[in-house]
């Protein structure tokens, strides 16, 4: 009984980070999809997307202003460039 209480308090941890397409996804699916991307972020991203076109490396993320390298690795298994990255 007592690991169903704790599958149950971990759940909601492993709905924050789920792998999404910063190439097409919008601001929304962005902030819910990565840690420590909230809606403003998300939506620096999406703006830097359609100023500059679609991002060629993760690196160019840490353009975006409060965007770092530790955020990167907080999500780098998460941060798709195209769909069919998916593992």
């Amino acid at each position: 009984m007592k690991y169903i209480g704790l599958f149950l308090l971990l759940c909601p941890l492993a709905s924050f980070s789920k792998p999404v397409n910063i190439n097409t996804a919008d601001a929304q699916m962005i902030s819910e999809s990565l840690v420590e991307i909230g809606p403003d972020k998300a939506q620096a991203i999406v703006d830097y997307r359609n100023k500059h076109g679609q991002f060629k490396s993760v690196l160019e993320l840490t353009r975006i202003k409060g965007v770092g390298e530790k955020t990167l690795l907080k999500n780098k298994d998460n941060i798709l460039l195209k769909d069919t990255d998916k593992k």
